[in-house]
């Protein structure tokens, strides 16, 4: 097969077919770990000069500061910053189904809304397959009730919830209408439905408060011409049935932590889902040596990699713990086996872990 470009590669997997090699790409990696590889190096740079195979963007949602380390966001939730890449919800603007009925969201036709996806495009469209980061119906009401509440809300206040759900759909069809017009190759959503035991709600609860939201927003996204990655990390195996029978086109990241298996997601729905994973990155890509992650690569690849379908990349992001040394053993062992026809070579008899 002759080469591809990054957005045919990436597009070929969302579709469950064979590209020329395994694309790879990552929500996030950490400005440390950037700065480590490419000092200096923003993200748009770090991705175009490591041969990242998407480049990812969200919709521009305005922010004032409000004390030292606090911003408050066009949605009313108040973000405070670490030192990790992206601020932590610490409150939102929602208690009460009355606070709800008073409350406005963002406009999603706002001017500048879609600016840095336009800037964007115009750059890297054909070229790198450009994803713009949505949510689907649990990360905004949990922003907006916090997290404890929208869980009691589950008992105390299912009008609520409803609502906050149908809000969020709402929302999110309207932008990603608007990114479809501007050029967007596809969407990823970002809502976490499971600890690393399990789900945060029951599947009863599941399939009652969230499945149907997901539904529509899901058809509604594909309605506008975006495939859809979702992402959920954790032990979602009581939920998968309902996640896949929405119709997304990829789910990530398959988390080994929480238990999940790639290669037995493969094997039982690689037909009707592509999967992006999942070198582990609370273990493997931290605290392991740079033969450890070469030989976990490596087992993705032979677990999930036969017949396309499959974007390799670490099993969340590539947080400010992760060694830099690591994440390009990642980064290379996926260039060097990676490519189409798969030619790895057998199980090693012993224990011992294989090198480069």
């Amino acid at each position: 097969m002759s080469e591809l470009s990054s957005a045919e590669r990436v597009m070929r997997v969302l579709r469950r077919e064979e590209p020329d090699r395994i694309p790879h790409f990552e929500w996030i990696i950490d400005r440390k770990v950037r700065e480590a590889i490419c000092p200096g190096a923003s993200m748009e740079e770090f991705t175009v000069r490591m041969g990242l195979d998407a480049i990812l963007t969200a919709p521009d949602i305005r922010k004032e500061q409000i004390g030292p380390n606090r911003f408050r966001n066009e949605w009313g939730v108040v973000l405070e910053t670490t030192s990790e890449e992206h601020g932590f919800p610490v409150e939102g603007p929602i208690k009460s189904l009355d606070d709800f009925r008073k409350y406005t969201p963002p406009d999603p036709h706002a001017p500048g809304r879609y600016e840095s996806l336009q800037r964007l495009v115009k750059r890297y469209k054909g070229k790198l397959a450009i994803g713009v980061h949505l949510n689907d119906v649990f990360s905004i009401p949990r922003y907006l009730a916090g997290f404890e509440g929208l869980m009691m809300a589950l008992v105390d206040s299912p009008e609520l919830v409803r609502g906050l759900v149908d809000l969020s759909v709402e929302m999110n069809l309207a932008m990603a209408r608007e990114v479809a017009r501007f050029g967007a190759d596809f969407v990823f959503t970002g809502d976490d439905y499971a600890s690393t035991e399990r789900p945060f709600m029951s599947p009863k609860a599941f399939r009652e408060f969230f499945e149907p939201g997901l539904r529509r927003v899901i058809a509604g996204f594909h309605e506008a011409g975006l495939p859809v990655i979702k992402h959920t990390d954790g032990n979602i195996r009581p939920l998968v049935d309902m996640i896949l029978d929405t119709g997304i086109d990829c789910l990530d990241p398959i988390d080994p932590v929480a238990g999940m298996d790639i290669g037995e997601m493969k094997a039982k729905y690689g037909h009707r889902v592509a999967l992006k994973g999942n070198v582990d990155c609370a273990h493997t890509l931290t605290f392991g040596s740079e033969a450890d992650v070469v030989a976990e690569t490596k087992a993705v690849i032979r677990k999930a990699g036969e017949g396309g379908g499959l974007i390799l990349s670490s099993s969340n992001s590539i947080h400010s713990a992760v060694k830099p040394g690591n994440y390009l053993a990642m980064w290379n062992a996926i260039r060097m086996y990676g490519r189409y026809p798969l030619r790895l070579e057998p199980w090693p008899s012993s224990g011992a872990v294989e090198a480069f």
